[in-house]
């Protein structure tokens, strides 16, 4: 889909790493090149250098709104962590909401 305004553009996405963890962000500008702000020093533990060198990750669009504002977003971003259980350290990367489990 190309977008005729990608500025007034939000969305909630699922970001997949190789070794299938997750971590779900949100993004209130649009951009493609956006994966997340997940902390890579965590990220790096989970890989070998040889790994770190052929690395594919992918995004997946869960939700978007050319109306919401920063708050439903804001929203939408903890219920699609909890819902897929990316604070859970065995399953990804968030780190907040602090998972209870």
């Amino acid at each position: 889909m190309k977008l005729q305004d990608p500025t007034e553009f939000c969305d909630n996405s699922k970001i997949t790493y190789p070794n299938g963890k997750i971590y779900i962000g949100k993004d209130l500008t649009y951009n493609i090149n956006y994966f997340g702000s997940a902390n890579g020093e965590i990220i790096e533990q989970d890989f070998t250098w040889e790994e770190q060198k052929e690395f594919i990750i992918k995004k997946e669009i869960l939700w978007y709104s050319d109306t919401a504002t920063d708050q439903e977003v804001n929203k939408k971003e903890v219920h699609y962590i909890r819902e897929y259980k990316s604070n859970d350290p065995m399953l990804g990367y968030n780190r907040w909401p602090r998972f209870n489990g």
